[in-house]
């Protein structure tokens, strides 16, 4: 119920991608409401790999249960296409619903998918990701676990066509759906006139420009996706930092760009759990 309860409590609710459990707390930090697992960022930060559906499930649960571990903020899990069929769907749902998920994101590419907004994608016929979403529906335990049905057939099938699928979409019980790269407000207009809460993507280097807030929630959209705005300023950093150290044989003109140790510890609560492990050992020492 977290989920629906943040789309319920934050109009547009803004989620944020985390590519692990310590950057779910600075998002929490932040005073994001929701946060979000994204399939290309597991491939890519987790594995070393492209987005071209090579993971699989045991993949993103590890990624999962960390955040869901460190975090009660509600987690939506990117899975694909669901990695097969229905009773590869279902096991996910189960499998993220008990590892503390909030919800999942299902898509209608074909199973070698591509990143949503790079040139050659396929889609799926209608009916076949009407049936992955109702897979999805019937898979979950708690009715408030969050079924979002996206589409990428935008760029294939143009507005018409990627909204006739949304609202099959929704029609089988997705709870949000999300028309992946659209291109104008007024497209997310004639999405949002479906009527379920719409999910909009606010990707850097894609073809969505990058609207903001205001324009997207005068649009009539519910959501907005920032998948992985946080981990490609950390990738840029992280490079250069090794460049710097490789070429210098020092860290020291990073010192002042860098997290501190007191600044890490306060995040962490480390302080409280050294205090835990103080008594302890005085316990030991009376004994």
């Amino acid at each position: 119920m977290r989920l629906r309860a943040a789309l319920a409590a934050e109009r547009p609710l803004q989620i944020v991608g985390v590519l692990n459990a310590f950057a779910a707390l600075l998002a929490q930090r932040a005073g994001f409401r929701a946060l979000y697992l994204s399939g290309a960022g597991v491939a890519n930060h987790s594995l070393g790999l492209p987005d071209l559906g090579i993971i699989n499930l045991g993949d993103v649960l590890i990624d999962a249960r960390r955040i869901t571990a460190a975090t009660d903020l509600p987690l939506l899990v990117d899975i694909d296409t669901g990695w097969g069929h229905a009773f590869t769907i279902e096991r996910a749902v189960r499998e993220l619903e008990a590892a503390g998920a909030g919800g999942v994101q299902i898509e209608d590419q074909a199973g070698a998918k591509r990143c949503g907004h790079r040139p050659g994608k396929l889609v799926v016929e209608t009916a076949e990701m009407v049936d992955r979403v109702r897979s999805a529906v019937a898979a979950r335990r708690d009715e408030g676990f969050v079924v979002v049905a996206r589409t990428d057939a935008h760029a294939l099938e143009g507005i018409e066509g990627a909204i006739e699928r949304a609202s099959a979409y929704a029609a089988a019980g997705a709870d949000v759906i999300f028309v992946e790269a659209l291109t104008t407000l007024d497209e997310y207009v004639r999405a949002a006139a479906i009527g379920v809460p719409l999910l909009a993507n606010v990707t850097e280097f894609g073809v969505t420009p990058l609207f903001s807030l205001a324009d997207l929630r005068d649009a009539g959209v519910a959501a907005v996706l920032y998948p992985l705005s946080a981990a490609r300023v950390a990738s840029r950093a992280t490079e250069r930092a090794f460049r710097v150290i490789r070429a210098g044989g020092t860290q020291k003109e990073l010192v002042a760009k860098m997290q501190t140790r007191d600044e890490l510890y306060e995040v962490l609560d480390y302080l409280r759990f050294e205090r835990l492990l103080d008594e302890l050992q005085a316990d030991g020492d009376d004994s």
